[in-house]
């Protein structure tokens, strides 16, 4: 009964109507306070394809898509939110909150297996010129695969942003504190990175092919 009821103000807040939401936050109470695990069913059940609009919709949906499937995102989505909030019992005040608690799970998420696609190993990187900047340890595969990558991007700053960020697995943060003189602060970086993902989509095809090994 109380999913359904939860399902029922979902359809409201998606038709823009006035809704209640304490019978969804009371399921979210029950599967992370109390650990029920029908409610935490009722959880996923109520809010999955809530989880699937937000990947369809997100900018980096066909990269990630090459390496997993959907569903296999919203069962991800789902599993981390739970060992995220469980210890801690965390109580949402709305249900806003939780959507985006919800929400930025499953964009951590894609930008992980974002990385991963790019980089090779994880290094220390100090600042650029200096004789110990360090050069990832390549196969020759990943060297294949990295020039492969830099053949799409033809504007020189975006190719060190991309190496920065999915070759050596720095966050935005890091990059500008590491390279202040490189990059100004945090929103030039995201700006610069949907430039290389913007790219990469209109190429995706070569991109599937080179990490896929299929034919174009």
């Amino acid at each position: 009964m109380l999913a359904g009821r939860c399902s029922d103000e979902l359809k409201r807040r998606r038709r823009r109507e006035p809704a209640d939401d304490r019978y969804c936050l009371e399921i979210f109470y029950r599967a992370i306070v109390e650990h029920a695990d029908q409610a935490w069913s009722m959880v996923q059940q109520c809010f999955s394809e809530h989880v699937r609009i937000w990947m369809r919709s997100h900018p980096s949906n066909d990269i990630a898509r090459l390496h997993d499937t959907e569903e296999n995102y919203i069962a991800q989505t789902f599993s981390r939110f739970w060992f995220a909030t469980r210890d801690q019992k965390v109580e949402f005040a709305t249900l806003n909150a939780a959507l985006c608690y919800l929400h930025a799970t499953l964009n951590g998420i894609i930008m992980d297996t974002v990385r991963v696609h790019f980089r090779s190993a994880e290094v220390s990187l100090p600042d650029p010129g200096f004789p110990d900047e360090p050069v990832a340890e390549e196969t020759a595969d990943s060297q294949m695969l990295w020039e492969s990558i830099q053949s799409l991007l033809p504007d020189e700053y975006e190719r060190r942003l991309a190496y920065l960020l999915y070759f050596c697995g720095l966050k935005p943060r890091e990059i500008v504190s590491r390279f202040p003189k490189e990059f100004a602060d945090v929103k030039e970086v995201y700006r610069l990175n949907q430039n290389i993902l913007d790219r990469l989509r209109r190429n995706r095809d070569r991109l599937r092919w080179l990490l896929g090994g299929e034919e174009i």
